[in-house]
């Protein structure tokens, strides 16, 4: 069963730079506490829904209080706390009866969920990054932008913000 209409429980969560920069060497580019604080907030108490790198990626996982679902290619994989599909359609599935579950990443992951997702939950940096994983070009025009906040990291010395958009 191919899933090809908008999910609108399905969100996508990431971070992004400017440069749809997301990852390099399977881990993230930038270190932001009050991003990882946004995330838990966010995805607590929900499924998240990640390819196997970034299960491994994760510094401990499972993470307390959200079911995993990890795509994966390999069936003999195995993740003690996780269930394992081998599909995004199969992901899909799953999470049909929830009200909203979260795409984690990574990337390639995200560029099979992008088309059917119904929500983008962005902390965008602005500014570019060297990268070998990249988000799917948003088109902004096809999302509304629910709310919007402009934030700078005076560790990094860069700005960023937080978007929450819900496809039109």
């Amino acid at each position: 069963m191919k899933m090809t209409s908008i999910q609108k429980n399905i969100s996508i969560i990431v971070a992004i730079a400017e440069n749809f920069a997301i990852g390099k060497n399977n881990d993230l580019l930038f270190h932001l506490p009050n991003d990882l604080k946004r995330f838990k907030e966010i995805t607590s108490g929900h499924t998240i829904i990640m390819g196997r790198n970034t299960l491994l990626s994760l510094p401990k996982w499972p993470l307390p209080n959200r079911r995993h679902i990890v795509i994966t290619d390999n069936p003999d994989d195995v993740f003690p706390g996780c269930e394992t599909v081998f599909s995004i359609d199969e992901a899909i599935k799953k999470v049909q009866a929830e009200e909203e579950a979260f795409v984690i990443g990574g990337g390639m992951i995200y560029r099979q969920f992008y088309p059917v997702a119904g929500k983008l939950y962005l902390t965008l940096v602005h500014k570019p990054f060297e990268a070998d994983v990249f988000f799917p070009e948003i088109n902004y025009s096809e999302w509304n932008e629910n709310s919007r906040e402009d934030l700078k990291d005076e560790k990094n010395n860069f700005e960023y913000s937080y978007l929450d958009l819900e496809r039109k």
